[in-house]
């Protein structure tokens, strides 16, 4: 029997900061001022909109698959073990970020975005469209790193009236690490029930330590990159603080503790001392 799930479970309001994260990166890689902080905050909100519509469906095909089924949280038990109610609600996120994302870019006269920003949110949709989702392939790792390396936060670079440049590059490596830390350290408790629906997740083509291993190194790529940006900037001090914070994160982060609350939580602090240093050195 299908339980019923209250909707603030299923929305899980942290798991969004993987979104709202590279909208902080780019005014600590960017070094203060970015001169257009509104656009950036309306296109970051345009991305958590669109997370949301893939959070949707990746629930939605992931029941129609046989994977997560057991899972309590998804929004499919939210709308009556319904996924096509589950796809109509992701449909009317995805328009929403779809609109206000466009909508900025028209005001900003900056559409050429969107031929970096439509394959993006078509990798997005095709992760889990279909009978074969990209998510059920060797690639869904790959889209993952792709969609929020590039994808989110290139384009939040770019929104936000900022030059591509080497920290711009630097922030696209961090945040597709961050992302795919976040994916691998969700994978190992649903490796039965991935490996019944046919999901070949890294988890499980390669086993649950493996994959913890690998989260723990992808968030030592995000915070080395970070960290090795703001050295190369010139802030000496602040690079110096951000080693050392990193380090603790790190030693903090061992591989059996990995998941991706304790992921977000160690980014969220690593990000906020190091705008918090960048500005007052400013």
């Amino acid at each position: 029997m299908i339980s019923d799930t209250d909707w603030r479970q299923a929305l899980n309001p942290p798991i969004y900061l993987v979104s709202i994260l590279p909208g902080l990166g780019v005014p600590l890689l960017a070094r203060f001022p970015v001169e257009n902080l509104g656009g950036l905050l309306l296109a970051t909100i345009a991305v958590v909109l669109l997370q949301h519509a893939i959070n949707l469906f990746n629930d939605a095909a992931d029941w129609r698959l046989g994977a997560d089924v057991e899972k309590h949280d998804s929004w499919v038990r939210v709308h009556g073990a319904r996924p096509r109610t589950a796809m109509q609600h992701g449909v009317l996120s995805l328009l929403a970020g779809g609109f206000l994302g466009l909508g900025l870019l028209w005001h900003q006269d900056q559409l050429w975005i969107l031929l970096i920003a439509f394959p993006m949110v078509g990798l997005g949709y095709l992760y889990n469209a279909g009978s074969k989702p990209l998510s059920y392939t060797h690639l869904g790792e790959w889209v993952t790193g792709i969609c929020y390396g590039p994808g989110v936060f290139g384009c939040l670079w770019l929104a936000a009236g900022l030059e591509p440049d080497t920290p711009m590059l630097a922030g696209m490596v961090a945040f597709g690490a961050l992302a795919v830390a976040l994916l691998l350290s969700h994978q190992p408790p649903q490796i039965g029930t991935d490996r019944l629906a046919g999901k070949l997740s890294f988890a499980v083509r390669f086993g649950a330590a493996r994959t913890l291993f690998a989260a723990r190194i992808l968030f030592a790529v995000f915070v080395l990159s970070i960290g090795a940006t703001v050295a190369i900037a010139g802030s000496a001090g602040v690079a110096l603080v951000l080693g050392i914070l990193a380090s603790v994160l790190l030693s903090s982060l061992s591989v059996s503790s990995v998941n991706p609350k304790r992921i977000l939580i160690a980014a969220s602090v690593f990000l906020a001392a190091g705008l918090s240093m960048v500005r007052f050195a400013g």
